[in-house]
């Protein structure tokens, strides 16, 4: 197993990262969120998966163990492979993807090229017990630290944040959630701040 691999930077396409390391340029298959971060550094380090199929041996390649984590957790989705994985990856971040599956936000997903609903309802179904049970997997998103340091820590405020961080603006965030029970979990308010983000009625 090739856990990591730092080097050189030889060569990038839209989905792809060369790494040259003692000598030898290791092709990893990435995302754009990966590209992006290593587009101005000569050198870097990518934490890999290696995938061994039959016909293929693949290796793909991370700016972060978040992003690798979140890989893996996609593709271990019936009928998710390393395609839309990738195509999910390269749009939304790991605590975006989070967010969306722990909030059943299929639209999320649909809104990327190539998603259909049929994968997007699979992602949500399959990884929302895993996303409950592993906070952690949330990132920096887990436990509100997305919500302004100046104002209190309240289950509003961590749902506000979090719907930021999956797109919306703050107003747009604040307004659907000042609609709703302010007694209600964080979690709750953003699943049905979604519903009325969704709906469009304000």
């Amino acid at each position: 197993m090739i856990y990591s691999l730092t080097g050189n930077i030889i060569h990038t396409e839209p989905d792809l990262c060369v790494i040259e390391c003692a000598g030898v340029g290791y092709a990893c298959r990435t995302t754009l969120c990966t590209l992006e971060q290593i587009q101005n550094l000569d050198r870097t380090t990518l934490y890999t998966h290696l995938a061994v199929r039959e016909d293929a041996i693949d290796l793909f390649g991370f700016a972060t163990l978040e992003e690798l984590d979140c890989f893996r957790l996609l593709t271990s989705v019936s009928g998710v492979g390393s395609k839309y994985a990738l195509a999910i990856l390269s749009t939304l971040t790991p605590d975006q993807a989070a967010l969306a599956i722990a909030a059943e936000d299929t639209k999320a997903f649909t809104r990327i090229k190539g998603v259909g609903n049929k994968i997007a309802q699979r992602i949500v179904m399959e990884l929302k017990d895993k996303i409950a049970k592993e906070p952690s997997l949330m990132g920096s998103a887990a436990g509100g630290d997305f919500a302004p340091a100046t104002k209190a820590n309240t289950p509003a405020n961590e749902a506000v944040a979090a719907l930021v961080v999956l797109g919306y603006s703050q107003s747009e965030a604040a307004q659907a959630v000042s609609r709703l029970d302010p007694s209600l979990a964080a979690d709750e308010l953003i699943k049905q701040a979604l519903k009325l983000l969704a709906s469009g009625k304000f």
